[in-house]
């Protein structure tokens, strides 16, 4: 019985083993090689990063170095499978050109997938924006939280998280913000048709004044002056750059700006204008 069970059962599995066993202990040996060398490049790689990160804190070589690691993972393993197989007396040059092949048919149905690896090195690569960066395109706006090999997310101000294609969105006009040195500061204030000459002459001295006291508008390209005769008011313009790039710190800037106008032109008797519509009766003799 127990001769039986052996014959049936375990020694075609030690012939097996014994046939194939330096097939059998190549690919354990492979695995362990493949395994350790994984580990070998993660510590490498988050070495690296660590050190670019340091010293070059918007180099987009930190934001491509994952994307690099990927690829060379996959050369070395392509090359231990080849070097492994053609050891064992199989025709690597066929199996590379059936993997050319395969390669050529999954790219024609994995096009997207493709084209959005080359829009993140192309992104990458131009330096176009990087994580944390404020950005702008079409009808999206917002802070660059990751960027991958398929996709960009972006937090907009809602603080909604939009992950949008690295392939669209390398096709389109983007507007980084974060990288502005100054934003200007545009205002138009609209005062009624009937502001004396010299009320007029002191709006535009107060407006310059604001300017020229505020710690957060840099002087250069700053000016004021009479905008427009618009259909109900007397439009004067101030124009300014402020040094306040993020767009919450720009709004509070400009707010302030706004605010202090309607204190001062309140307590100089300066009234501003809304719309209106003038009639005029005309009279006739009989």
């Amino acid at each position: 019985m127990i001769d039986d069970a052996f014959n049936m059962i375990i020694k075609p599995i030690l012939l097996f083993l014994e046939k194939h066993s330096p097939f059998i202990i190549g690919v354990i040996i492979n695995v362990v090689i493949i395994v350790a060398l994984n580990k070998i490049i993660d510590t490498l790689e988050s070495k690296l990063t660590a050190k670019l990160r340091e010293k070059h804190s918007d180099s987009s070589l930190v934001n491509l170095l994952p994307i690099l690691i990927k690829v060379l993972k996959a050369i070395i393993i392509f090359m231990l499978l080849a070097g492994f197989l053609q050891s064992f007396g199989y025709n690597v040059s066929s199996l590379i050109a059936g993997f050319g092949i395969t390669g050529l048919a999954v790219g024609f149905a994995a096009k997207e997938a493709i084209g959005n690896v080359f829009g993140s090195l192309g992104l990458l690569g131009d330096k176009v924006y990087k994580i944390g960066d404020y950005i702008k395109f079409n009808d999206i706006e917002g802070y660059v939280e990751k960027i991958n090999l398929r996709s960009t997310s972006i937090r907009t101000l809602d603080n909604f998280v939009v992950n949008v294609a690295n392939n669209k969105i390398a096709n389109e006009e983007i507007t980084n913000v974060s990288k502005c040195k100054k934003r200007k500061v545009d205002i138009t204030i609209g005062v009624e048709y009937g502001t004396s000459n010299e009320k007029i002459d002191k709006a535009l001295e107060i407006l310059k004044d604001i300017a020229d006291k505020n710690e957060k508008i840099i002087g250069s390209g700053m000016f004021t002056a009479i905008e427009s005769l618009n259909n109900s008011s007397i439009d004067l313009r101030i124009f300014a750059y402020t040094s306040e790039t993020a767009w919450a710190k720009y709004k509070v800037v400009k707010g302030n700006m706004i605010r202090e106008i309607i204190h001062r032109f309140r307590e100089e008797g300066i009234n501003f204008a809304f719309p209106s519509t003038s009639i005029y009766v005309e009279k006739f003799d009989k």
